[in-house]
Protein backbone atom coordinates (compact mmCIF):
# COMPACT_ATOMS: atom_id res chain seq x y z
CA UNK A 1 0.00 0.00 0.00
CA UNK A 2 1.22 3.50 -1.09
CA UNK A 3 1.82 6.00 2.26
CA UNK A 4 -1.15 8.70 2.54
CA UNK A 5 0.40 11.71 2.24
CA UNK A 6 0.20 13.80 5.07
CA UNK A 7 -0.62 17.61 4.98
CA UNK A 8 1.95 20.01 6.44
CA UNK A 9 0.94 21.78 9.46
CA UNK A 10 0.22 25.17 8.84
CA UNK A 11 1.92 27.92 11.06
CA UNK A 12 -0.26 31.07 11.86
CA UNK A 13 1.98 34.40 10.63
CA UNK A 14 3.53 35.78 13.74
CA UNK A 15 2.95 32.64 15.92
CA UNK A 16 6.54 31.58 16.94
CA UNK A 17 8.51 28.95 15.61
CA UNK A 18 8.74 25.49 16.90
CA UNK A 19 11.55 25.95 19.79
CA UNK A 20 10.84 29.22 19.93
CA UNK A 21 10.95 29.41 23.79
CA UNK A 22 14.05 27.25 23.65
CA UNK A 23 16.36 29.92 21.62
CA UNK A 24 14.83 32.52 23.74
CA UNK A 25 15.66 31.31 27.05
CA UNK A 26 19.12 30.53 25.63
CA UNK A 27 19.35 34.47 24.19
CA UNK A 28 21.53 36.86 26.94
CA UNK A 29 19.62 39.86 26.02
CA UNK A 30 16.46 38.30 26.17
CA UNK A 31 16.64 36.56 29.52
CA UNK A 32 18.02 39.71 30.98
CA UNK A 33 15.56 41.67 29.49
CA UNK A 34 12.74 39.78 30.67
CA UNK A 35 13.75 39.68 34.23
CA UNK A 36 14.38 43.19 34.90
CA UNK A 37 11.06 44.22 32.73
CA UNK A 38 9.15 41.80 34.84
CA UNK A 39 10.48 43.11 37.91
CA UNK A 40 9.61 46.26 37.13
CA UNK A 41 5.96 44.38 37.10
CA UNK A 42 5.84 42.77 39.83
CA UNK A 43 7.14 46.12 42.40
CA UNK A 44 3.91 47.97 40.02
CA UNK A 45 1.75 45.00 41.00
CA UNK A 46 3.20 44.94 44.37
CA UNK A 47 1.97 48.66 44.85
CA UNK A 48 -1.18 48.28 44.03
CA UNK A 49 -2.11 45.76 47.56
CA UNK A 50 1.04 46.57 49.57
CA UNK A 51 3.98 48.85 50.57
CA UNK A 52 6.12 49.07 53.37
CA UNK A 53 4.70 52.69 54.21
CA UNK A 54 2.25 54.65 53.10
CA UNK A 55 3.83 56.83 50.37
CA UNK A 56 1.53 60.11 50.90
CA UNK A 57 2.06 60.17 54.69
CA UNK A 58 5.10 62.67 56.20
CA UNK A 59 6.53 62.65 59.20
CA UNK A 60 9.62 64.91 59.29
CA UNK A 61 10.60 63.75 63.03
CA UNK A 62 12.37 60.75 60.48
CA UNK A 63 13.52 63.10 57.50
CA UNK A 64 16.68 61.97 55.79
CA UNK A 65 16.91 58.83 57.37
CA UNK A 66 19.10 56.25 56.24
CA UNK A 67 18.61 52.48 55.00
CA UNK A 68 17.06 51.20 58.01
CA UNK A 69 15.35 48.11 59.05
CA UNK A 70 12.44 49.84 59.46
CA UNK A 71 13.16 52.04 56.01
CA UNK A 72 15.01 49.63 53.88
CA UNK A 73 15.94 52.61 51.53
CA UNK A 74 15.70 55.29 53.89
CA UNK A 75 13.27 58.44 54.26
CA UNK A 76 13.61 61.73 52.12
CA UNK A 77 13.05 65.38 53.13
CA UNK A 78 9.51 64.55 54.22
CA UNK A 79 10.23 61.85 56.10
CA UNK A 80 8.43 59.73 53.42
CA UNK A 81 9.46 55.82 52.54
CA UNK A 82 11.68 56.05 49.71
CA UNK A 83 11.20 52.39 49.40
CA UNK A 84 6.92 53.19 49.05
CA UNK A 85 7.98 55.88 46.70
CA UNK A 86 10.27 53.74 44.32
CA UNK A 87 7.02 51.29 44.35
CA UNK A 88 4.71 53.50 43.46
CA UNK A 89 6.92 55.40 41.22
CA UNK A 90 7.07 52.08 38.78
CA UNK A 91 3.06 51.96 39.16
CA UNK A 92 2.74 55.37 37.30
CA UNK A 93 5.85 55.12 35.01
CA UNK A 94 4.03 52.13 33.08
CA UNK A 95 0.72 54.09 33.49
CA UNK A 96 2.22 56.49 31.50
CA UNK A 97 3.80 53.91 29.02
CA UNK A 98 1.22 52.02 28.27
CA UNK A 99 -1.20 54.63 27.52
CA UNK A 100 1.51 56.65 25.64
CA UNK A 101 2.48 53.79 23.55
CA UNK A 102 -1.19 52.52 23.10
CA UNK A 103 -1.84 56.02 21.54
CA UNK A 104 0.93 55.81 19.19
CA UNK A 105 0.61 52.23 18.78
CA UNK A 106 -2.94 52.44 17.51
CA UNK A 107 -3.22 55.64 15.48
CA UNK A 108 0.58 55.25 14.01
CA UNK A 109 0.03 51.72 12.90
CA UNK A 110 -3.36 52.56 11.36
CA UNK A 111 -1.56 55.32 9.49
CA UNK A 112 0.97 53.44 8.21
CA UNK A 113 -1.11 50.48 7.02
CA UNK A 114 -3.13 53.54 5.19
CA UNK A 115 -0.56 54.88 3.55
CA UNK A 116 0.99 52.13 2.24
CA UNK A 117 -2.73 50.47 1.02
CA UNK A 118 -3.36 53.47 -0.95
CA UNK A 119 0.21 55.34 -1.98
CA UNK A 120 0.27 58.11 -4.01
CA UNK A 121 -0.97 61.58 -2.60
CA UNK A 122 -1.96 59.69 0.88
CA UNK A 123 1.03 57.98 1.61
CA UNK A 124 2.67 61.60 0.96
CA UNK A 125 0.52 63.73 2.84
CA UNK A 126 0.77 60.52 6.04
CA UNK A 127 4.64 61.08 5.37
CA UNK A 128 4.89 64.83 5.45
CA UNK A 129 2.64 65.12 8.66
CA UNK A 130 4.90 62.61 10.34
CA UNK A 131 7.81 64.69 9.48
CA UNK A 132 6.16 67.57 10.98
CA UNK A 133 5.51 66.46 14.08
CA UNK A 134 8.79 65.44 14.52
CA UNK A 135 9.75 68.37 15.17
CA UNK A 136 7.94 68.62 18.31
CA UNK A 137 9.35 66.01 20.57
CA UNK A 138 7.83 65.00 23.86
CA UNK A 139 9.16 67.54 26.02
CA UNK A 140 8.72 70.63 24.11
CA UNK A 141 4.96 69.55 23.37
CA UNK A 142 4.70 69.05 27.13
CA UNK A 143 6.13 72.43 27.73
CA UNK A 144 3.63 73.61 24.98
CA UNK A 145 0.82 71.66 26.14
CA UNK A 146 1.28 73.04 30.08
CA UNK A 147 1.00 76.50 28.97
CA UNK A 148 -1.96 76.46 27.52
CA UNK A 149 -4.06 73.52 30.11
CA UNK A 150 -1.17 73.39 32.79
CA UNK A 151 0.94 70.53 34.16
CA UNK A 152 -0.28 67.08 34.78
CA UNK A 153 0.41 63.44 34.13
CA UNK A 154 -2.77 63.76 31.24
CA UNK A 155 -0.62 66.24 29.33
CA UNK A 156 2.28 64.58 30.04
CA UNK A 157 0.68 60.85 28.26
CA UNK A 158 -0.91 63.21 25.74
CA UNK A 159 1.89 64.57 24.64
CA UNK A 160 4.10 61.19 24.73
CA UNK A 161 1.64 59.64 22.94
CA UNK A 162 1.44 62.05 20.13
CA UNK A 163 5.52 61.35 19.49
CA UNK A 164 5.00 57.77 19.39
CA UNK A 165 2.28 58.40 16.65
CA UNK A 166 4.82 59.03 13.57
CA UNK A 167 7.45 56.63 15.03
CA UNK A 168 4.91 53.71 14.54
CA UNK A 169 3.68 55.19 11.05
CA UNK A 170 6.94 55.19 9.40
CA UNK A 171 7.91 51.68 10.66
CA UNK A 172 4.49 50.62 9.73
CA UNK A 173 4.83 51.71 6.63
CA UNK A 174 8.17 50.86 5.79
CA UNK A 175 6.94 46.89 6.71
CA UNK A 176 3.98 46.75 5.11
CA UNK A 177 5.70 47.79 1.56
CA UNK A 178 7.56 45.16 2.03
CA UNK A 179 5.02 42.79 2.74
CA UNK A 180 2.80 44.44 -0.36
CA UNK A 181 5.46 43.25 -2.73
CA UNK A 182 5.51 39.66 -1.96
CA UNK A 183 3.82 37.68 -4.28
CA UNK A 184 0.93 36.04 -2.35
CA UNK A 185 0.05 39.62 -2.06
CA UNK A 186 -0.13 39.59 -5.85
CA UNK A 187 -2.01 36.11 -5.42
CA UNK A 188 -4.71 37.75 -3.43
CA UNK A 189 -5.33 41.02 -5.54
CA UNK A 190 -5.67 38.05 -8.79
CA UNK A 191 -7.92 36.29 -6.07
CA UNK A 192 -10.29 39.93 -6.44
CA UNK A 193 -9.73 40.84 -2.69
CA UNK A 194 -9.89 44.72 -1.70
CA UNK A 195 -7.02 46.45 -0.49
CA UNK A 196 -8.51 46.49 3.26
CA UNK A 197 -9.40 42.99 3.32
CA UNK A 198 -5.28 41.84 1.87
CA UNK A 199 -4.13 45.01 4.88
CA UNK A 200 -6.35 43.09 7.75
CA UNK A 201 -5.79 39.09 6.42
CA UNK A 202 -1.99 39.24 5.16
CA UNK A 203 -0.27 43.00 5.87
CA UNK A 204 -1.14 43.52 9.38
CA UNK A 205 -0.19 40.01 10.82
CA UNK A 206 3.23 39.78 9.06
CA UNK A 207 4.03 43.29 10.42
CA UNK A 208 2.72 42.20 14.28
CA UNK A 209 6.78 41.32 15.33
CA UNK A 210 8.04 44.14 14.16
CA UNK A 211 5.63 46.09 16.04
CA UNK A 212 5.73 44.11 19.34
CA UNK A 213 9.74 45.45 19.01
CA UNK A 214 8.95 48.97 18.34
CA UNK A 215 6.23 48.84 20.97
CA UNK A 216 8.70 47.38 23.68
CA UNK A 217 11.47 50.26 22.96
CA UNK A 218 8.72 53.00 22.82
CA UNK A 219 8.24 51.37 26.06
CA UNK A 220 11.25 52.12 27.41
CA UNK A 221 11.30 56.09 25.99
CA UNK A 222 8.03 56.52 27.40
CA UNK A 223 9.29 56.06 31.11
CA UNK A 224 12.48 57.56 30.38
CA UNK A 225 10.32 60.73 28.96
CA UNK A 226 7.77 60.94 31.80
CA UNK A 227 10.86 60.85 34.16
CA UNK A 228 12.38 64.09 32.27
CA UNK A 229 9.00 65.89 32.33
CA UNK A 230 8.61 64.99 36.54
CA UNK A 231 12.00 66.51 36.88
CA UNK A 232 11.05 69.58 35.05
CA UNK A 233 7.80 69.49 36.96
CA UNK A 234 5.72 69.26 33.91
CA UNK A 235 4.79 65.49 34.59
CA UNK A 236 3.27 63.69 37.28
CA UNK A 237 2.21 66.33 40.56
CA UNK A 238 2.12 65.58 44.11
CA UNK A 239 1.44 63.94 46.39
CA UNK A 240 1.38 60.92 43.53
CA UNK A 241 4.79 59.90 43.46
CA UNK A 242 7.15 59.99 40.34
CA UNK A 243 10.86 59.15 39.59
CA UNK A 244 12.14 62.02 37.91
CA UNK A 245 10.74 64.44 40.76
CA UNK A 246 11.82 62.30 43.17
CA UNK A 247 15.55 63.08 41.56
CA UNK A 248 14.44 66.89 41.02
CA UNK A 249 13.77 66.98 44.94
CA UNK A 250 16.89 65.35 45.76
CA UNK A 251 19.51 67.48 43.55
CA UNK A 252 19.55 69.94 46.43
CA UNK A 253 20.25 67.45 49.43
CA UNK A 254 23.38 65.89 47.31
CA UNK A 255 26.11 66.50 50.18
CA UNK A 256 23.16 65.75 53.05
CA UNK A 257 21.60 62.08 51.41
CA UNK A 258 23.11 61.56 48.38
CA UNK A 259 21.41 58.00 47.92
CA UNK A 260 18.26 59.92 47.30
CA UNK A 261 19.40 60.46 44.02
CA UNK A 262 20.85 57.19 43.81
CA UNK A 263 17.45 55.35 44.33
CA UNK A 264 15.42 56.45 41.24
CA UNK A 265 18.29 56.49 39.00
CA UNK A 266 18.96 53.52 39.33
CA UNK A 267 15.42 52.21 39.21
CA UNK A 268 14.71 54.93 35.75
CA UNK A 269 18.04 52.87 34.24
CA UNK A 270 17.59 49.29 35.22
CA UNK A 271 13.78 49.96 33.69
CA UNK A 272 14.98 51.23 30.54
CA UNK A 273 17.28 49.04 29.88
CA UNK A 274 15.56 46.02 30.76
CA UNK A 275 13.23 47.31 27.89
CA UNK A 276 15.82 48.22 25.28
CA UNK A 277 17.87 44.35 25.81
CA UNK A 278 13.76 43.02 25.52
CA UNK A 279 13.14 44.52 22.28
CA UNK A 280 16.84 43.53 21.29
CA UNK A 281 16.26 40.12 22.36
CA UNK A 282 12.59 40.04 20.52
CA UNK A 283 13.63 41.55 17.68
CA UNK A 284 16.67 38.81 17.36
CA UNK A 285 14.28 36.31 17.91
CA UNK A 286 11.04 37.16 15.43
CA UNK A 287 12.95 38.16 12.65
CA UNK A 288 13.80 34.90 10.92
CA UNK A 289 16.98 35.95 8.90
CA UNK A 290 18.96 36.98 12.36
CA UNK A 291 17.13 33.43 13.22
CA UNK A 292 19.07 31.53 11.20
CA UNK A 293 22.40 33.58 11.89
CA UNK A 294 22.30 32.41 15.15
Amino acid sequence: MSAVPTTPSIRPAGAPAPGWWHRALRHRSFVIGAVLSLLLLVAAGLSLVWTPWSPYEMDLAVKLQPPSMAHWLGTDAFGRDVASLLLVGARNSILVGVIAVGIGLTIGTALGLLAAAKRGWVEELIMRLADFTFAFPAILSAIMMTAVFGAGIVNSIIAIGIFNIPTFARVTRASANAVWSREYILASRACGKGSWRITIEHVLPNILSVLIVQATIQFAIAILAEAALSYLGLGTQPPQPSWGRMLSEAQTLMFQAPLLAVWPGVAIALAVLGLNLLGDGLRDLLDPRLSRKR
